[in-house]
């Protein structure tokens, strides 16, 4: 076993987390080890602890006991902690970006965006805390009347590899800032930078012992995390497919539930648009962190006047892009997660060029080094049309009229982000009424996140936006109701009963 000191210089990590979970303090995790890879390189950097549904059990009820004195800390106090949080992830910005580089295989720019997304959430979480918590009601009767926040008790977090950092962080800080306790159960693929760093960090924040747990784990520790009775929210950050699975189990027990899932997110360009702004835009959009994030652009609509025109220069700037190992080189894409999506990205591909696709840039695929791609001719009945490839390829296709336009940016089951590019803003508004999608850019691309809007999506894309904003105050909280009387009134019904005794 390899220790973390041998492999990112910092002093967030040690070698006793080798092997490790985290439920107030590092522990050896029961489960089977596995291998934790450089994804660039294959090198396996340390042994990652594997939860068990025992560990589970463990840690919920840990969770539950810590969480009513978390919530008795003066919420001010719950938002200068999440600040030591966001000043102590500025302090430790390269080390967290290595982790990041090195487990999940995003560029530099990717790791350094995480870190500094994560630090602004903190920021504007923290904010939360000292805004009014509830309201003084009106009433009909001689009575004061009050609704308040009040936390739901322990918020389960199950995130993904894609964006390990910022899609814990876009969870447990708000949840922790409401008062809940949270057991994050990251990708045991990249358990550092899904979860030991933040629960490190949070550890040295100030958070006490048990309010956090950290279980790495695969779908069986999601499923006992989800069915565990202590847990009262669960939010997911994955597939669609295993977000309807989790929404059927925590529905079942009436738990609350927030699903993050997939999507494939519409980019429509006007013959108005300026084409070489709009190339750069799209480029960053359908190949940023090798097109596997939730909001990449996954199919492009070109207005048929100038697509001939636009597409050479979406060419153009997509040979320009590079492909390396982002821990050595300043390169624009970095490895595919691994073998089994490198293989269903290329296995799509393949399929829509046998259909009549044509590869107008890229098309190749070394390992996991996969070049960008651009296809041309492509149809609405190819896989590469239908379905989130999470994979750097950006089919075109070609229209005429807006109308056509929106109906073929609505022709998907999912509906998280679509992007429109005009000089004309006021047709943008108008059509941005008519996509179904939960955000809207105009002149900008679809991988666009900041953490003052409302994020999530509509259909198959999740159940709704849940983060980003003072939304989040209500997602992780609830409200009650109460009433208080100087004395207690008198009911007809009582007085009747007792003049006919």
């Amino acid at each position: 076993m390899r220790e973390y000191e041998m492999i990112v210089d910092g002093d967030i990590m040690n070698s006793g987390m080798a092997g490790a979970l985290y439920d107030g303090a590092f522990r050896m995790a029961s489960g089977e080890p596995i291998p934790i890879t450089d994804k660039a390189t294959g090198d396996v950097l340390f042994e990652g602890g594997i939860a068990t549904p025992e560990d589970v059990t463990i840690a919920c009820e840990k969770a539950a006991n810590a969480q009513e004195a978390w919530a008795e800390v003066l919420p001010v106090k719950r938002g200068d902690i999440l600040r030591r949080f966001a000043q102590l992830c500025e302090e430790h910005a390269d080390e967290i970006s290595k982790w990041i580089i090195r487990e999940s295989g995003a560029t530099q720019v990717k790791a350094q965006f995480e870190v500094t997304a994560t630090v602004r959430e903190a920021v504007e979480v923290a904010s939360f805390t000292g805004q009014p918590s509830g309201y003084i009601l009106a009433s009909e009767h001689s009575q004061s009347s009050y609704a308040r926040r009040v936390p739901l008790g322990v918020v389960a977090a199950i995130t993904p590899w894609n964006s390990p950092f910022i899609l814990a962080a876009r969870v447990v800080l708000p949840a922790l800032a409401m008062g809940n306790a949270c057991v994050l159960k990251p990708d045991h693929q990249t358990p550092v930078c899904g979860g030991y760093l933040m629960a490190k960090l949070l550890e040295m924040a100030g958070v006490p012992q048990g309010v956090l747990a950290v279980l790495p784990g695969g779908g069986d520790i999601g499923a006992a995390i989800v069915e565990n009775p202590h847990v009262k929210m669960v939010s997911f950050t994955g597939s669609t497919e295993t977000g309807r699975k989790v929404g059927a189990a925590a529905g079942q027990n009436l738990k609350r539930v927030a699903l993050e899932l997939g999507g494939d997110n519409a980019a429509i360009i006007f013959e108005d648009a300026d084409l070489d702004a709009v190339a750069s835009a799209v480029a960053f959009g359908a190949f940023f962190h090798q097109g596997q994030i939730c909001f990449t652009i996954g199919r492009l609509f070109v207005q048929d006047t100038i697509a001939a025109e636009y597409i050479r220069k979406l060419t153009e700037k997509t040979k320009m892009l590079n492909v390396g190992n982002p821990a050595i080189d300043r390169c624009d894409l970095g490895p595919v997660f691994n073998e089994t999506q490198a293989a269903r990205a290329e296995t799509i591909m393949n399929a829509s060029i046998k259909m009549g696709a044509t590869v107008l840039a890229g098309g190749k695929r070394d390992g996991l080094n996969f070049t960008p791609t651009v296809l041309g001719n492509v149809t609405r009945d190819m896989p590469i049309y239908k379905e989130e490839t999470f994979g750097p390829i950006a089919p075109v296709l070609t229209f005429k009229t807006e109308e056509e336009a929106i109906a073929l940016a609505n022709d998907s089951e999912y509906g998280l982000v679509a992007s429109i590019f005009t000089a004309n803003q006021a047709r943008a508004m108008n059509m941005s009424k008519k996509l179904k999608t939960g955000i809207v850019h105009i002149n900008n691309q679809t991988v666009n996140h900041e953490v003052f809007g409302p994020i999530g999506g509509m259909g198959a894309s999740g159940n709704g936006a849940r983060s980003g904003g003072p939304g989040a105050m209500e997602e992780f909280s609830q409200w009650q109701w109460v009433t208080v009387h100087d004395k207690v009134p008198e009911y007809s019904f009582l007085s009747q009963e007792k003049q006919g005794s």
